[in-house]
């Protein structure tokens, strides 16, 4: 006789059961498994939304899958599997934490038999984290530790018996590190490694810049970690010869640059708190120049700010904290900080200053005082300034 093709829950309230297909189940489980992977997005959420829709049936499926993610964190497919044929095995996960996380077994199973929308290699792609541009993840990884990913980030994690590895290929993540002096917790970026047992750093990692080809900084929040280069790759070691441990509140930088060869090593203590505001959502500066903050901004959204004429802004400063969701906010504020004009154009900011008005002769127009050339007398509009290159408002 072959198996019921449903399952039976009760209510939560001891009302009539709720027949929940498994074919829902499964498809449940495959909702939670990528609501909780690298590739979340908008999208994603809403095709969930309508897909809960459907019946209660499909709303208390995601319910249920959902708890049981959240109850047994360190729940994997495997060990479920050898729980599941093993009656003593599965008495090392009890009461209703077990319960949840059998009933889901039997869907993440036939997600797998059944291939449902998830292949195999999918579920090896589990250790693979990214950040779209404006967005941020926590990850917590099997050990306890935590790794929190900024914007437009990409990193692999690897927790094997001898050493917790993660590489950072893209952008930023601070580290928070559960102690385990058997596994020593090992970042790799740039040909370079940063190694600890229980502690909090930073690491970001930069490329793109015309004359910076890549830049790496390791920030130390508390405990010790100890950088060198990474084995089998030639650029760590240009940079670090000799191993360096970091004290609490330092900032290793090493930058290299484009067309020169070799890479230059800096040591400071930054503000901490500054540097980490990105955890709450914000950008934090205390007197940079203007185009660092803009290209701080930047990282945080898809539509840039530009400098038009650079070196007219080359000695501009910006302080204070920003919302890093609000660009537009952001560049108003410099604009009104530094008497400049704003403009949106071919999907881009753009700040730049207004033209001189050195020569230039003040006349009465519409009870104001406007500007003109002295060379072209003519009438404006109040408060407009108008030059060679065409019409500018101000104001």
């Amino acid at each position: 006789m072959s198996r019921p093709q449903t399952v039976l829950e009760e209510g939560d309230r001891g009302d009539a059961p709720l027949v929940v297909p498994r074919q829902v189940l499964a498809e449940a489980a495959v909702w939670v498994a990528r609501l909780h992977g690298p590739d979340r997005s908008a999208r994603m959420e809403r095709d969930c939304l309508a897909w809960q829709a459907r019946s209660a049936a499909h709303r208390r499926a995601l319910e249920k899958c959902t708890d049981t993610w959240q109850d047994v964190p360190r729940l994997t497919l495997g060990d479920a599997y050898a729980r599941a044929v093993s009656p003593s095995g599965a008495a090392r996960v009890s009461g209703r934490a077990w319960r949840r996380a059998r009933w889901v077994l039997g869907a993440g199973l036939a997600v797998v038999c059944a291939a449902v929308g998830i292949g195999i290699q999918q579920w090896r792609e589990l250790g693979r984290h990214v950040t779209d541009v404006g967005e941020q993840q926590l990850i917590v990884l099997d050990d306890g530790s935590r790794v929190s990913l900024n914007t437009a980030s990409r990193v692999r994690v690897s927790l094997g018996s001898q050493q917790r590895l993660v590489t950072v290929e893209a952008g930023e993540a601070l580290f928070e590190v559960a102690r385990d002096r058997r596994r020593p917790f090992v970042v790799r970026a740039a040909g370079a490694e940063v190694v600890a047992v229980g502690t909090t750093f930073a690491v970001r990692l930069q490329g793109g810049r015309a004359d910076v080809a890549n830049s790496l900084s390791v920030t130390l929040v508390e405990g010790q970690v100890i950088v060198w280069h990474a084995e089998g790759t030639a650029s760590g070691q240009d940079a670090l010869p000799s191993p360096l441990a970091l004290q609490a509140g330092q900032r290793l930088q090493l930058i290299h640059r484009a067309g020169i060869g070799g890479w230059t090593q800096t040591l400071d203590r930054p503000h901490i708190e500054s540097l980490l505001a990105w955890k709450r959502s914000l950008a934090s500066f205390v007197d940079v120049s203007l185009a660092d903050a803009v290209a701080e901004m930047n990282r945080y959204s898809r539509t840039p700010i530009v400098l038009v004429d650079r070196e007219r802004l080359a000695s501009l400063r910006v302080s204070g904290e920003f919302k890093t969701a609000d660009l537009m906010g952001f560049a108003r504020a410099m604009a009104n900080l530094h008497d400049l004009h704003l403009q949106e154009a071919g999907g881009r900011l753009e700040l730049y200053a207004y033209p001189s008005t050195s020569g230039w002769r003040r006349v009465g127009a519409c009870g104001a005082q406007v500007l003109e050339p002295p060379a072209e007398p003519r009438l404006v509009s109040c408060g407009a300034l108008i030059s060679p290159g065409g019409l500018v408002t101000k104001g």
